[in-house]
């Protein structure tokens, strides 16, 4: 396939053949039933509502929405609605779920439940971003895969390996053939005293077997993974060549604050999903805009393997 090189061309892709549903759980909040209504107006999903029924109704009146174009299953209790959507995508109803006005805390116990769940055997439960930054679409021509920003405080050797896959794989379904992954850290000098720059040599030392499917090196600076200049004045032949598609951060607050900033101060779109699990979650904060929770949609979509 043709590499998807923007968050309208990852929509684009999803048009005319919605072959993936999508369970809301308590779908009652405004921004999920418009983004829920997108989805399906423009051939991206196919979308079922678990909540209160009435609310949803009042909703879709309010904002001159055709209910008719979900399925709606009636949970009033938030927390139950949280289950019964996640049930649906354990019996193959639906094949992404999606938080809406349930809170993070019912929505994550109703995936790592250790009976109902959506966690496989040894699973590690990790996030992936996929983040549209203007000046480096305008400059390198693509997205940023981009782990982990909001679930995994401090990974370890083994977690930083598990997230580098899922970016991996997350770029290998918008048709990247081998994308290029960075292992941030501080500085590319490996010190015992920064035990970040000591894992990701470890990480691109053993990749040639691990991640043959990726070119991977690290440690990197964030200057050096983005920008060729910057390889170029600190004399660094990177393969990643100051071009990265995924960057793999140490922990969550320098994970966190880039994609923030990217956001919020460089007009950055974004799309996020819970991965590690045995489907596509989406989880969005319940202040998220309308656009946001589409493209986390379509994201979700694309990952459980929507064409």
């Amino acid at each position: 396939m043709t590499p998807i090189t923007t968050l309208d061309g990852l929509l684009d892709s999803l048009r005319h053949a919605p072959s993936r549903t999508v369970a809301v759980a308590a779908g009652e909040d405004p921004n999920s039933i418009q983004a829920a209504a997108r989805a399906v107006a423009e051939d991206i999903a196919k979308v079922t509502l678990v909540g209160d029924r009435a609310r949803i109704l009042e909703l879709c009146a309010e904002h001159g929405l055709d209910a008719g174009a979900f399925a709606i299953v009636h949970e009033p209790d938030m927390a139950q609605a949280a289950r019964t959507a996640r049930d649906l995508v354990r019996t193959g109803e639906a094949e992404v779920l999606m938080k809406g006005l349930v809170s993070t805390a019912d929505y994550m116990r109703a995936i790592l439940d250790k009976e109902q769940g959506l966690m496989p055997a040894g699973g590690v439960l990790s996030h992936v971003t996929v983040l549209e930054l203007p000046a480096y679409r305008e400059r390198h021509g693509k997205l940023l895969f981009v782990g982990d920003v909001a679930i995994i405080p401090k990974p370890d050797l083994e977690t930083k390996r598990r997230i580098l896959r899922y970016c991996v794989d997350a770029a290998h379904s918008f048709g990247i053939v081998k994308p290029r992954a960075a292992l941030i850290a501080a500085s590319e000098k490996v010190s015992p005293k920064m035990e970040a720059t000591v894992e990701a040599r470890a990480i691109r030392d053993e990749s040639g077997d691990a991640f043959a499917d990726a070119i991977v090196d690290g440690p990197l600076a964030l200057d050096v993974a983005l920008s060729p200049e910057a390889c170029a004045i600190k004399g660094l032949d990177s393969p990643v060549g100051g071009a990265a598609d995924v960057l793999v951060f140490p922990n969550i607050e320098s994970g966190n604050v880039f994609y923030k900033a990217g956001t919020l101060l460089s007009g950055g779109r974004l799309a996020a999903a819970v991965v590690g699990t045995t489907a596509p979650c989406v989880l969005t904060s319940r202040a998220d805009s309308e656009e946001s929770k589409l493209l986390s949609i379509a994201l979700g979509c694309r990952l459980a393997g929507g064409r």
